[in-house]
């Protein structure tokens, strides 16, 4: 695996017209890492009812993706050590579930827009690419 993990909105930037943005993502994904399935399904529901991608785009947009990154489960490991990690930091469910996955994958950097920039997490430092 790789030691960086991408958050959903920095696969959605990669759609962005915001070139800034758009390129920052780029370059982040283009060295590679990891994703976890729910990383995949929340990226599918924003190009959906935001982008207004077809099934067909979102479907291929995904298919391109899974060249360039790395792809983790979301077992019940994931959703455990995601609860425990939402207590403790008090995060939103779903971005502790990122979290949670990251670590799980072995990552050392989170990058995400959503979580706190600079916190450390067991060793999982949260990084905003875009900041």
């Amino acid at each position: 695996m790789s030691s960086a993990f991408f958050d959903t909105n920095v696969i959605v930037y990669l759609t962005s017209a915001d070139l800034t943005r758009s390129d920052t993502a780029r370059r982040h994904v283009a060295i590679g890492g990891t994703v976890s399935v729910q990383v995949l399904n929340e990226f599918a529901l924003v190009a959906k009812r935001k982008l207004k991608f077809s099934m067909a785009e979102t479907t291929q947009f995904i298919e391109d993706l899974l060249v360039a990154v790395a792809v983790v489960p979301v077992s019940i490991e994931t959703h455990r050590l995601g609860l425990a990690i939402a207590e403790r930091h008090r995060l939103h469910i779903y971005d502790s579930m990122i979290v949670a996955a990251a670590q799980l994958a072995g990552c050392t950097t989170l990058y995400s827009e959503d979580v706190h920039d600079g916190l450390v997490i067991d060793g999982l430092k949260i990084v905003n690419p875009f900041k």
